[in-house]
């Protein structure tokens, strides 16, 4: 299902483990950021029309939201602020201006870093499960929501015009393949 044409870098995950409590709060970040930008995309005119998905989407990322945090409160991490992922904002630099390409663009973004999160949660919970089976099971439990909104943005994305989309589309992975490939030296998801 998912397009990518880079593997996540070698050593991403062991550094994800040994930094799980930073990595918490960067997810917790980035549910909310996701819920932000459902809303968000609902703001243009070509998506009015799917304002109901976008709202449920939100809805969604808001209770993943609200799980990390529970997670957080439970191990007494606090949340705080966290550095903004160069692979994010690599992929958000390269947005068009205008309507319809501005649209489609950010609904691709906005699919890659779902994408992204639903093969990360896999990566994540079969490296957990020996060390901390709960924590596993909790990201096994969000890789089909994200699989699920990495499809709905993509075909939103195609309903408003599948050869742009398809374009598009084949511009970001290549983007992403290039950010992916630099190592971050953050314990950050992306």
């Amino acid at each position: 299902m998912l397009m990518f044409r880079e593997k996540i870098p070698e050593g991403w995950l062991e550094h994800i483990l040994k930094n799980i409590d930073q990595v918490l709060v960067d997810h917790a970040h980035l549910e909310r950021k996701a819920a932000t930008s459902a809303i968000t995309l609902g703001k243009y005119r070509p998506l009015w029309h799917k304002a109901g998905e976008l709202n449920a989407i939100a809805i969604e990322e808001l209770q993943h939201f609200q799980l990390v945090l529970d997670i957080l409160d439970e191990r007494s991490i606090v949340f705080q602020s966290t550095s903004p992922s160069p692979w994010i904002n690599g992929l958000m630099k390269a947005t068009r201006k205008g309507v319809q390409g501005q649209v489609i663009d950010h609904l691709l973004v906005a699919a890659l870093i779902e994408g992204r999160s639903c093969e990360k949660f896999q990566l994540l919970a079969a490296g957990l499960a020996g060390k901390e089976p709960e924590l596993a099971r909790f990201y096994a439990s969000l890789v089909e929501s994200e699989g699920n909104h990495y499809a709905s943005y993509i075909l939103m994305a195609r309903e408003m015009d599948e050869d742009e989309t398809r374009q598009r589309l084949d511009y970001f992975l290549d983007i992403d393949a290039s950010l992916i490939s630099v190592p971050n030296p953050l314990p950050v998801l992306h």
